[in-house]
């Protein structure tokens, strides 16, 4: 008997150390997780503001429901005794499925699931989720939950972008920014009893989620608005398949719009068509026609190859290889000066400039302008544009690319290039992020723009008199863009795009105005760009679209008007507004049959989006 209690006691003495030291941890550790369950709690995304302090994104308090399927399931009391369910979730799921609007079925499945935590549904109205709680029904939960919410709807949709459902940044700035917009996650622990309720006494610790860091944006919310309704009306009018806009502020790099069109409402992305999703001002890139010959006149002066008067005898037509490149209209020679050249858009006279220029140095100007590179802001899918490398260049790529056809560029790129001339010759970056807000409400100013001098100050206001005469000049394709009160400079743009299912160019055209104001100390840079319009040219379709946003705009940041007494009925009659209508049409492509004479490296921004090919 002694042996038989000793051999007894040495098996309970043994279990006992087993339980309590061997085994002490991974058992503490298994009840812990019987009992209780783990919530993580996103924080608060950081807030995102214009730049006149204008909430552009916020989060604001949702309701999410879950359940605990354990409530639905028989089991047992620590006695034997059998235990019941709570309730059924048959009757559970008939009662919530209409309220959260999800199908029966699929949510009986989820509280049948062998689980202890589950999602009924998530981001609800928080009066909706509090009409659930007040039901009481078993097994269900309520947790306060940030919802991401743009106040402005469609405003900026496509430089904001959005976020998932778990709050992460998925498109446009919301993913760029996301890393200190998202804060830090917070955890909530909680004990519960095999039924699925709360126990009262159990453990319960909270550690708080932290807020993230808000973000203040370069973008004026009232030019935006302006910019978009502009580019929407534009469509409208012109039956175009998409078009864009982008203002700059001179010397800083601020970019005060940016918008896009067809947009969408980021509020409800389920609903949109995601093609629309992206910021195409960054993404897309189009071939940029005659906007691209201030570029040509600013590398040539530069070199000292020409300048504003020197005299050219300029024919409608000149053969370069085997192609023969057209004036958009057949005239007798003309003896006239480059500024000429510039004022009336000739492709020829262009064409000239650019082989005694030659194309190294035009490639080297190109490039320092931006073309074929990122300008470094950063914003998701940012495109490089196209731009062959100079030993890659045919025979007529020279005077392609002179008039700008050949190349590639974003709205941006063209804007930014626009930007330096405007600035005396030294380029700045562009920037979207004007700085940050942190806990103590305070704005940490983001780091300056670096910049670079491209052309001489001299240069600079050579070409920026030059486009002052496509506005303004008696043979100027750009005076639609005229705005009263202002001395304004640009260049109109017509260009033929890339066919979509066949090599070579397609029937549909591009157009584009690109300019700024005043002229003689210029503030702010508009660059617009409307795709597949009709009728087809730069100075009718897009100049006007240039000329209201900078009206706008030039109103809205106070910039003094250069002409004080000039009025709408002095700028543009409507007699005048008819010839101004018609000089536009003689700029950009001599027939809609003249095919550029290298190949098409790029599609436009805007229509169905289509990814842009390579040469």
């Amino acid at each position: 008997m002694l042996l038989l209690f000793v051999l007894l006691f040495g098996i309970v003495g043994w279990r006992l150390v087993d339980l309590q030291v061997v085994d002490a941890e991974e058992l503490a550790d298994r009840g812990v997780r019987q009992r209780s369950r783990t919530i993580e709690l996103p924080g608060r995304r950081g807030r995102v503001y214009d730049r006149e302090g204008d909430v552009l994104v916020t989060s604001v308090d949702s309701a999410t429901i879950y359940a605990d399927p354990r409530a639905y399931r028989s089991g047992e009391t620590p006695d034997g005794t059998a235990k019941p369910p709570a309730a059924h979730a048959a009757e559970v799921a008939d009662v919530l499925a209409p309220l959260v609007g999800r199908d029966v079925a699929d949510l009986r499945a989820a509280l049948e699931r062998d689980a202890h935590f589950v999602y009924v549904a998530r981001q609800l109205d928080w009066e909706l989720g509090q009409r659930i709680m007040d039901l009481e029904l078993p097994g269900i939960g309520l947790l306060t939950e940030p919802k991401r919410v743009y106040p402005a709807g469609p405003l900026a949709g496509q430089i904001l972008g959005f976020t998932g459902i778990d709050g992460a940044g998925l498109h446009g700035l919301e993913l760029q920014h996301d890393d200190i917009l998202h804060g830090t996650p917070g955890q909530l622990v909680m004990e519960g009893a095999p039924g699925g309720l709360s126990i009262a006494s159990g453990a319960r610790e909270l550690r708080p989620p932290v807020p993230g860091t808000d973000l203040v944006l370069t973008i004026d919310r009232e030019i935006q608005s302006a910019a978009e309704a502009a580019a929407l009306r534009a469509i409208e009018e012109f039956d175009a398949v998409g078009a864009s806009v982008v203002v700059l502020e001179v010397g800083t790099g601020d970019v005060l719009a940016m918008a896009s069109e067809p947009g969408y409402d980021p509020n409800d992305v389920s609903g949109s068509v995601q093609a629309n999703w992206r910021n195409r001002a960054v993404t897309d890139v189009f071939e940029p026609g005659s906007v691209q010959k201030a570029l040509t006149a600013a590398a040539a002066i530069e070199e000292g190859v020409v300048s504003p008067t020197t005299p050219m005898v300029v024919d409608d037509r000149i053969q370069v290889g085997s192609k023969t490149f057209k004036d958009s209209h057949d005239h007798p020679v003309e003896h006239i000066t480059f500024a000429e050249v510039m004022e009336t858009s000739s492709n020829v006279g262009t064409i000239q400039v650019a082989q005694a220029l030659g194309k190294e140095r035009l490639d080297r100007y190109l490039r320092d302008f931006g073309y074929g590179s990122r300008l470094g802001t950063g914003f998701p899918g940012e495109s490089h544009g196209l731009l062959m490398p100079v030993e890659s260049w045919w025979n007529t790529s020279l005077p392609t690319i002179a008039i700008g056809q050949g190349v590639a560029v974003t709205l941006l790129q063209t804007a930014h290039a626009y930007a330096t001339i405007a600035n005396d010759g030294v380029a700045t970056q562009p920037r979207i992020l004007r700085g940050t807000v942190g806990e103590d409400g305070r704005l940490t100013p983001a780091d300056p723009s670096p910049t670079e001098r491209i052309i001489s100050s001299g240069t600079s206001r050579q070409v920026r008199e030059m486009l002052a005469r496509v506005v303004s000049g008696e043979r100027g394709t750009g005076k639609t863009a005229q705005v009263p009160g202002y001395a304004v400079a640009g260049k109109t743009g017509t260009a033929r795009k890339p066919s979509a299912d066949a090599r070579g160019y397609s029937g549909e055209y591009v157009a584009s105005f690109v300019g700024f104001a005043p002229v003689e100390d210029p503030k702010l840079v508009v660059a617009v760009m409307v795709d597949e319009p009709y009728p087809i040219w730069g100075g009718v379709v897009a100049a006007p679209v240039f000329q209201e946003v900078l009206e706008f705009a030039l109103k809205h940041r106070k910039v003094p008007p250069t002409e004080p007494n000039a009025s709408l009925a002095d700028a543009l009659t409507e007699a005048a507004l008819q010839e101004a209508l018609a000089d536009a049409q003689l700029e950009g492509p001599a027939t809609a049959a003249d095919e550029p004479a290298s190949p098409p490296v790029g599609a436009a921004a805007g229509g169905d989006g289509a990814p842009v090919a390579e040469p």
